[in-house]
């Protein structure tokens, strides 16, 4: 069964643009012929390290991304290993991933999409008889007994009393 991975590997800063074209198709050869597909090759360029390895503090990156079998990926790694030029190499399957962020996709989508605006409330027609102010007090009367039960009455503390002082 094959799955996706991505191969990222860092190649010694000292290696000629030729060796590196070679060493990238050496390791598509690889795949290739152990039954994978390459579906893409990526050369990132030589970039800083972010600490030093086995002496080097910058490198060529090229990223990989092929459909492979496990046991094909075991033997991609080994020859990474063993390979001089390389300083440095790491293998992430994909594939999980891929299906992770097409769950979370799915999952959005279902969902009711929602602005960010806060919806307005409907206009309200205002005629003359509205306006006048026995009407505009007449929902302040009714909140009125709500307010008051919604009020807690505080315990009453009596005053403190008056300190004895002790007359020896």
């Amino acid at each position: 069964m094959n799955r996706t991975y991505e191969i990222m590997f860092i190649v010694r800063p000292d290696v000629e643009e030729a060796d590196l074209d070679k060493l990238i198709e050496g390791f598509s050869a690889n795949i290739t012929s152990g039954g994978g597909e390459v579906k893409s090759v990526e050369k990132m360029g030589r970039r800083r390290l972010a600490y030093t390895v086995r002496k080097f503090n910058d490198g060529f990156y090229v990223l990989l991304n092929i459909a492979a079998a496990g046991s094909l990926i075991g033997e991609i790694e080994r020859r990474l290993r063993v390979s001089e030029p390389v300083i440095k190499f790491i293998t992430v399957r994909m594939d999980e991933e891929e299906k992770r962020l097409a769950k979370v996709k799915a999952l959005r989508d279902s969902k009711v999409k929602r602005s960010a605006q806060p919806i307005a409330p409907p206009p309200v027609a205002i005629s003359a008889a509205a306006e006048t102010p026995a009407v505009a007090e007449a929902p302040a009367v009714a909140e009125a007994p709500a307010a008051a039960e919604a009020t807690v009455e505080e315990p009453q503390v009596a005053p403190a009393a008056e300190p004895v002082s002790a007359a020896v």
